[in-house]
């Protein structure tokens, strides 16, 4: 067995630190999971805080267990510095590739009303409203501000639901160290390809470079369909996030192994 390097230590306190805070001090959460980027509640630190949020006990518990499990293995290799960059380096890709299709998904709904020629300040007051408390009992709009905004475009019912289903995309949020472990998992399958690993509703150790590309390939499948295959991270499109780690993770370590493959060619001039 592996022991626990000293990064992979660390990264496992600030997590447990960060989980025990969310808890402690729920109202923590807003402020730093990562919210849509055209959100109020949006900021510049949340991009980092989010990778060290967990959404539940088992949540946690299985990406810390993937952390030491592959981490350490890695840390060994690399050294803490090298392995913390790296890690670092797939949170934010996985963060990217989420924000990413969160913008474009919310765009091509708003495209769907751009024939009502609302501004950018009007289109961010509808996407940052309130809209639970936006009816009173008897289903009058209580908001005037919205009110004004409809009645000078002259939107229709079909248009104000297509408002809603753009704002229901911006409440999702992003939490997890999820993303980051893809990329380990990524890197632990191009350094040991051959390793053995295990799952726990397959009995049969499979290959590392068999097993990873089959977890992402399942994840893709399932995420296409609405789940996650590691837990949804209270996200609807966790997926992404999860990919794009390991994506990030894949071509670092395409990067490093043809980098380090052109500096000791024989040949070299």
């Amino acid at each position: 067995m592996i022991k626990m390097t000293d990064m992979v230590k660390h990264l496992l306190i600030i997590n447990i630190i960060f989980f025990v805070v969310s808890i402690v001090l729920p109202n923590s959460n807003d402020l730093l999971v990562m919210h849509y980027i055209e959100s109020d509640k949006f900021q510049l630190w949340q991009p980092l805080t989010s990778m060290f949020m967990h959404a539940g006990p088992m949540h946690i518990f299985f990406n810390m267990f993937a952390l030491v499990s592959f981490g350490s293995a890695l840390e060994q290799m690399w050294g803490s510095n090298k392995f913390l960059f790296f890690y670092i380096s797939c949170g934010f890709g996985a963060t990217l590739l989420h924000v990413g299709i969160d913008y474009f998904e919310v765009h091509n709904i708003l495209g769907s009303i751009s024939h009502l020629n609302l501004t950018s300040s009007e289109i961010h007051t509808l996407l940052n409203l309130d809209y639970s408390s936006l009816f009173d009992a008897d289903g009058v709009m209580k908001n005037g501000e919205v009110k004004t905004i409809l009645d000078r475009v002259n939107a229709n019912q079909e248009d104000f639901n297509y408002i809603l289903e753009a704002f229901s995309k911006t409440r999702s949020v992003l939490l997890g160290a999820s993303g980051a472990i893809y990329g380990l998992l990524v890197a632990f399958a191009f350094l040991y390809p051959n390793a053995a690993l295990g799952i726990m509703f397959i009995p049969i150790p499979i290959k590392a470079k068999y097993f990873v590309p089959g977890v992402l390939a399942i994840d893709l499948f399932l995420g296409l369909k609405g789940n996650a295959l590691f837990g949804n991270g209270g996200t609807g499109i966790a997926h992404f996030a999860h990919l794009g780690g390991a994506l990030v993770g894949f071509l670092m370590m395409w990067f490093w192994k043809k980098n380090q493959f052109d500096k000791n060619r024989w040949d070299r001039k």
